[in-house]
């Protein structure tokens, strides 16, 4: 398995799609950084959240989720309550090569900042705009920035094609647009 360069990111994100829109490089002047960078591509967060609140009282069940648990807001800056989280989306929209396993890492930014940002792992063939989860791990309010940086993909090449990817079994959240909520 090879971590795959910046040229490689880029010639796959302009012929292939496999970014779209691209940033071809890292954008930091005033903002959280976000593009191609040496080894991964920073994603930007886009400016649709879902906020965590208890105000019904839900139950958070993966099997039996109840989106009664979030507020929606369409906003520049997201204030994320103590000890809660958010749910967003990236700008970018991903297809994934067959050949292609994309880790997530979250921004030091945000991290220093005690914001942890959560990706699953980008499997073969998976596309559409990746769920984000940021998590407020301090006692105060924290905010997170629309349309700026929010975390960096790693992509790994594999040795050997997949037997079966992500399409081929159709996984649930394949082709998703906007915050997608957990499935069972």
């Amino acid at each position: 398995m090879t971590v795959m360069p910046d040229s490689w990111i880029r010639q796959m994100a302009t012929e292939q799609a496999m970014i779209d829109p691209f940033t071809d490089k890292l954008s930091s002047h005033g903002v959280i950084s976000y593009g191609l960078s040496s080894y991964g591509y920073d994603a930007r967060v886009s400016d649709e959240f879902k906020i965590f609140t208890n105000v019904d009282n839900a139950l958070v069940d993966p099997k039996d989720f109840s989106s009664k648990g979030f507020v929606d807001r369409k906003t520049d800056i997201c204030v994320i309550p103590p000890n809660s989280f958010v749910l967003a989306r990236t700008v970018e929209k991903f297809k994934i090569p067959r050949d292609v396993l994309v880790i997530c890492l979250g921004k030091s930014t945000y991290a220093r900042c005690g914001i942890i940002v959560n990706v699953t792992p980008l499997e073969p063939e998976w596309e559409g705009h990746v769920t984000l989860e940021f998590s407020n791990t301090t006692p105060l309010p924290a905010r997170v920035y629309a349309n700026e940086g929010a975390c960096q993909f790693i992509f790994i090449k594999a040795e050997q094609v997949c037997d079966v990817s992500y399409l081929d079994r159709s996984g649930k959240y394949q082709g998703q647009k906007g915050v997608t909520l957990p499935k069972l």
